[in-house]
């Protein structure tokens, strides 16, 4: 069987901030890739680099060293123009805190991304409502954040991640402000969006939630010390628990 095609890739990428004796090492030489259909779970204590991992691998954060590719294009050197007009084409955040837009209906807010690309609005209100259908919340597309539950929310964020033709999703504790059962409904949406031929990125502390990944990568002091792919049976096993 061949090897689903990288949605990103990291080469030896490594983050410093300042320099001399004060220099701060927040990731040392990370190699990382995520296939289509595969989501990789990365955990570690405070301040061992997830958010900065997170930051690079969506071009939010240039490395002091090392190589990042989307999707095959390597991302060094663009322009700003260009990398934000590529996140918008290629890359779905997903955050703890949802980051809607208060004023904005559930549907509006999953266009939102999509007519700053330059979509219509009728075209991009049309794929927003589809997104939203996907994550179960299609009847409720009119609602405004503040009438929408924690999970609800979470929902129309994951929503907006995927939406178009966005296939890697990067998720930052997206199950963080959420009751347990909640977190396995979001989950479980991310989990599908993966099987579809995504690709996604979890950042998380609880080892239930990294369950659902394919992989789970450790991260300590910037470095990759560890990681554990799932067996057959322990997938099998895994499955049961997500239908």
């Amino acid at each position: 069987m061949t090897a689903a095609a990288p949605l990103l890739e990291l080469d030896a990428v490594s983050v410093q901030y300042g320099s001399g004796s004060r220099a701060v090492t927040a990731l040392a030489g990370v190699d990382l890739t995520i296939r289509r259909g595969e989501m990789v779970a990365v955990m570690g204590t405070s301040g061992s680099g997830k958010s900065t991992l997170l930051a690079c691998a969506g071009t939010l954060l240039p490395p002091t060293s090392g190589e990042v590719r989307i999707d095959g294009e390597w991302v060094a050197d663009r322009p700003a123009k260009d990398l934000a007009a590529l996140r918008r084409r290629l890359v779905g955040f997903v955050f703890q805190d949802f980051n809607l837009i208060p004023s904005l209906t559930a549907i509006e807010n999953v266009a939102l991304p999509l007519e700053l690309d330059g979509w219509k609005s009728s075209r991009a209100r049309r794929a927003a409502q589809l997104a939203l259908d996907n994550v179960e919340l299609g009847h409720r597309s009119d609602a405004f954040p503040d009438d929408l539950s924690g999970g609800q929310q979470q929902r129309v964020a994951i929503a907006r991640g995927v939406v178009g033709e966005r296939r890697l999703a990067l998720a930052d504790e997206p199950t963080g402000a959420l009751d347990s059962q909640t977190g396995e409904v979001v989950l479980r949406m991310l989990r599908r969006h993966v099987d579809s031929g995504a690709g996604a990125l979890l950042v998380t502390h609880d080892a239930r939630h990294a369950a659902w990944a394919d992989r789970i990568v450790f991260l300590r002091d910037g470095r990759v010390v560890d990681e554990t792919v799932y067996s057959g049976v322990e997938m099998a096993l895994a499955d049961r628990t997500r239908s």
